[in-house]
């Protein structure tokens, strides 16, 4: 009798799923020309027409199809109509064609971080249900359209980092729910119109924001934004094929379907039990439930899919255990996803359930957050966020029009941005953490070049009562902390003294590993600024990417906190507390004097040695150190 009844429910279901096809296929005809063609498919089309895609991210787009909603990269409603285009950082070149107006349920627009060029089409003031439109980060020129102050839905307007010149049209403040509007970096003129957007940016403007001009072109904010909003991308898609022979050949056969379905269903039954996620044991003495209670677990499936089947075009770092892909979820969310090589190699398990673990703990505006994770029994992979300007040591050697990608500004906020979140590891987080592995390649960069401390696989836990933690030793050479070469214990004094090597990246534009590697003397650069802080000579170690765009007293500043963080006993070095307050001006120069109070003594001393380079102590140790490079997600 039970068999009959799940029988009957199953019948029941398959016909009414049957019913809603047909009318589905109805509906879909809407979108259809007399001749059956598609009119969205003619706009994306004309779209990839004119953009030059050197990457084939755009490959399955086929004009001969009549359902853009299954193309990469498009975003459709629950009725089938194209509501977002999702493709930012994907190399794209050309221009963007005026055929995008004709895709008028466009709610959201994401192509920042390419280099398309040309006008910004008109005809982008028709998609009345637009809602945001990320231009940023391209090679757009000419006038910002006025047209585009029809778009009464728009919440977020960014065209920053182009070549837009003119003046900023009066129509935008027709757009009373704008949120942010973001003009900055661009070649704007004339004056500003009053606009009613909450977060309104116009820096980088030299004809409107120059030295000699009375505008004030300080960024503006009246309540905290969220960009993108919430849920604003999650849009339903349906994927079921719409094609009326599967239709009637579904109708004239429906024994025979049912027959396969039931077989298909028992089949992913069978497989989802065989890939059942088990998730690894945390450590008693902690509670399982605080830690991972906000962390989303994914299906493989999804990641697979998100990454492209982890295609190659998508890798944004390799390193020792594993490799960290982009990935586009189905909501349009770019993520990371690290996905370890071998879990049960290297210590790969006890790496990622370091990772777990640590970014659970630790929830700061400058550490790294963790959407969430996926194993099954034979992957482990994590998911982040997706941080579009990469790391800091890949920042160090890109330029924008003509200059650096971090200015002398940026840098000063890395470094403090990178202090406050170690800060919040070593003494505001219980247990405290350490991170051991500080350097330029783990320190991210989001939008808004915030610094975002990365790849905890190497931290360790530390109570707040002991001083240090005894382990195998694990970093990378010319950012490793003298004691912990000699002796294996690690305290957050060893996450100073990187943080300080750090500030001399940050200086010289160059990495400290690769210092000093033709010459086979890692760990020289330390002793290279020791050498001209002593003869006086800072300008020397400047990045010469940033020529003068710099300040000679706060270049000394730097300079002395970095050579504090790196004295080689650790008890004289500073707390990050003490670092965050040096950083923002307090207490540097009395700090300074004491510990040159302290060289004194013992230079002048016969009978006690000053402490060997950190070359030499390099060189002579025995110790084997493997470099680790993967630093997160970039």
């Amino acid at each position: 009798m039970e068999k009959s009844w799940i029988f009957l429910a199953f019948w029941s279901y398959w016909l009414l799923s049957l019913l809603f096809l047909i009318q589905w296929v109805d509906m879909a005809s809407s979108t259809l020309s007399p001749s059956g063609v598609n009119y969205e498919v003619v706009a994306l089309m004309a779209i990839k027409s004119e953009l030059n895609d050197p990457y084939n991210v755009l490959e399955n787009w086929d004009i001969n199809s009549v359902d853009p909603c299954s193309w990469r990269m498009v975003t459709c409603t629950a009725d089938d109509y194209v509501s977002a285009l999702v493709l930012p950082s994907q190399s794209l070149s050309g221009t963007l064609s005026p055929g995008i107006g004709n895709l008028t349920y466009l709610q959201s627009v994401l192509l920042q971080s390419n280099a398309i060029s040309g006008p910004i089409p008109v005809t982008i003031g028709k998609l009345e249900k637009l809602q945001i439109l990320d231009l940023s980060n391209n090679e757009f020129d000419g006038s910002i359209p006025s047209s585009l102050g029809g778009l009464k839905n728009l919440n977020y307007l960014q065209l920053n980092n182009n070549s837009l010149s003119g003046s900023c049209p009066e129509s935008l403040d027709n757009i009373k729910g704008l949120s942010l509007l973001d003009l900055s970096f661009n070649n704007l003129s004339g004056p500003l119109p009053k606009l009613s957007a909450r977060t309104f940016k116009i820096v980088g403007n030299p004809l409107i924001c120059g030295e000699n001009l009375r505008s004030n072109c300080s960024s503006v904010s009246l309540d905290p934004v969220s960009y993108p909003p919430d849920g604003l991308m999650a849009q339903p898609q349906s994927r079921v094929m719409r094609s009326r022979r599967i239709v009637i050949a579904f109708a004239t056969s429906i024994g025979a379907v049912f027959t396969v379905i039931f077989v298909v269903v028992v089949l992913l039954w069978w497989y989802h039990q065989r890939n059942q996620q088990i998730f690894f044991d945390v450590n008693d003495q902690y509670d399982p439930e605080v830690h991972l209670g906000h962390l989303k677990r994914y299906s493989f499936k999804e990641l697979r899919l998100a990454t492209n089947n982890f295609n190659a075009r998508n890798i944004l770092g390799k390193g020792g255990y594993g490799i960290v892909y982009r990935g586009c979820m189905r909501d349009g969310t770019i993520v990371a996803v690290k996905r370890l090589k071998d879990y049960n190699a290297l210590g790969g398990e006890v790496q990622f359930q370091t990772e777990v673990e640590m970014i659970s703990l630790a929830v700061h505006r400058n550490l790294l957050r963790l959407y969430g994770f996926c194993t099954t029994e034979s992957e482990r992979l994590l998911v982040y966020p997706y941080m579009p300007n990469g790391s800091v040591a890949s920042q160090l050697r890109e330029h924008i029009h003509g200059r650096p990608a971090l200015d002398w500004s940026r840098r000063k906020r890395i470094a403090l941005g990178t202090a406050r979140g170690l800060l919040y590891l070593h003494e505001q987080c219980d247990p405290k953490i350490i991170h051991r592995d500080v350097k330029a390649a783990n320190i991210l960069l989001d939008e808004d070049f915030e610094a975002v401390v990365g790849d905890f696989g190497l931290a360790k836990l530390l109570d707040h009562r002991e001083s240090h933690v005894t382990t195998a030793v694990r970093g990378t050479v010319g950012h490793i902390a003298p004691e912990y070469l000699s002796t294996g214990q690690s305290s957050e004094k060893t996450d100073v003294f990187g943080f300080g090597i750090l500030l001399l990246e940050l200086i010289t534009g160059q990495k400290a590993v690769d210092f000093g590697r033709a010459a086979n003397q890692k760990g020289v650069m330390l002793d290279w600024v020791k050498m001209l802080h002593q003869d006086n000579k800072l300008s020397f170690m400047v990045d010469k990417d940033l020529k003068n765009g710099y300040n000679m007293v706060e270049l000394g500043e730097m300079v002395q906190v970095a050579l504090l963080c790196t004295q080689y006993h650790p008890t004289r070095r500073p707390k990050m507390s003490e670092v965050v307050r040096m950083l923002e001006g307090d207490g540097l120069a009395e700090r300074w004097e004491a510990s040159q109070k302290l060289e004194l003594p013992r230079n002048r001393s016969s009978e006690q040695p000053p402490p060997p380079k950190y070359m030499d102590f390099v060189e002579e140790s025995s110790l084997v150190v493997e470099a680790i490079e993967l630093s997160g997600p970039r």
